[in-house]
């Protein structure tokens, strides 16, 4: 009997390592966390109040893309790039939205845009873009981020 009392201690001894788990440190979560987030994606992209209304995120998208686009066309519409730049018919421009929802707007120029005064021509750009419909940031895991994205502006359409 003393000898099956000490075996039973023995195994039971020995099975209580095999019930205690090993917690996972915080930090090891964090790690892990971390690697599982696509961090060139975004929840929720930037949005303005028209097109808040629709559901499906593509359309929203391509709403505030559409709504972005429009409104520095119209904004460069009244100046003068048109005629200071004739053969300039399209600019890229950047546009960044910061996490306070403000905007900042940065032309693209190729890399041989020697023709172009690239220095007047982002101030006209900082000049005009400005006083902006109020746009709310893109959210990343219900976070405001920062996001860039270029649009293609018309100068002028024949």
């Amino acid at each position: 009997m003393k000898r099956f009392s000490a075996i039973l201690l023995l195994v039971f001894l020995q099975s209580c390592q095999y019930l205690g788990k090993e917690v996972p440190s915080e930090q090891e979560l964090l790690e892990k966390s971390m690697k599982e987030i696509n961090w060139q994606e975004v929840d929720e992209y930037p949005s303005v109040s028209d097109c808040e209304k629709l559901t499906d995120e593509a359309q929203r998208k391509q709403c505030f893309f559409d709504f972005m686009q429009a409104t520095i066309e119209q904004k460069l519409a009244v100046d003068t790039l048109a005629t200071l730049f004739p053969k300039l018919d399209t600019i890229e421009v950047k546009v960044t939205v910061l996490p306070n929802a403000s905007l900042t707007f940065e032309p693209q120029f190729p890399k041989d845009s020697v023709a172009y005064d690239t220095i007047k021509i982002d101030s006209i750009l900082r000049a005009r873009l400005v006083d902006f419909p109020k746009v709310n940031p893109a959210i990343k895991r219900g976070i405001p981020v920062k996001t860039q994205f270029v649009l293609p502006v018309i100068i002028k359409s024949e």
